[in-house]
């Protein structure tokens, strides 16, 4: 109510608009420190069974994917009732939500590596994603910051997600060819990155847990 308030001139549909952004966010948070913990969370099954070391980290991010579809039930009730109007451009948070998947993914990977050998890389971590929050514009208009910092959140790869289903619900349009080539440079690059120092790193973190 208050953010609505100082920037109702600003923001048309702020409560879409804020509420948009805060289940993209959701996803991403849930879904890296979820799989940050969860090879230390389960070392005895690491040890002991002949599971496949990634499928911890994998099934964090899935738990984090399911519940990003309950939010999406009531995401729905809430363009009901703000009256946004239907667009098939709104389906169109499904492939952005599986590439918000996938760049969390990676980052977990890296992050459930870490984690495993640094143990503060979790407070860290916290620090980073409140750093990550207010340069992820969920609650104030980008247009409202200076060239500089318009930058930066250009440049935070949560942003791009959440501008781009921002984009096709309440505008109704598709990104542009830059948002969509930033779409997939971050998801595919922090993909393969993360499965990539996952498998090198695997006998290290073993040795760890």
């Amino acid at each position: 109510m208050i953010f609505s308030t100082i920037f109702k001139r600003n923001i048309e549909n702020f409560p879409i608009y804020y509420l948009t952004g805060s289940i993209f966010w959701s996803l991403f948070t849930g879904a890296t420190n979820a799989a940050m913990t969860s090879l230390v969370d389960n070392k005895s099954m690491l040890v002991k069974s002949k599971l496949p070391m990634g499928i911890f980290p994998l099934s964090r991010c899935f738990t984090a994917l399911t519940n990003f579809g309950y939010s999406l039930v009531a995401y729905v009730v809430m363009l009901l009732i703000f009256r946004i109007p239907f667009s098939p451009c709104m389906f169109m948070i499904i492939p952005y939500a599986a590439a918000l998947f996938l760049f969390s993914l990676g980052v977990g990977y890296l992050l459930s590596v870490l984690y495993t050998m640094f143990g503060d890389i979790k407070h860290l971590y916290t620090i980073l994603l409140t750093l990550l929050m207010y340069a992820s514009a969920l609650f104030y208009p980008v247009e409202s910051t200076s060239e500089q910092m318009q930058k930066v959140i250009e440049n935070n790869p949560v942003y791009n997600y959440i501008a781009c289903a921002r984009k096709c619900v309440l505008e109704a349009a598709m990104p542009d060819a830059n948002q969509w080539a930033r779409l997939f440079v971050w998801s595919m690059g922090a993909f393969l990155l993360g499965k990539w120092c996952f498998g090198r790193m695997r006998n290290k973190v073993l040795q760890k847990v």
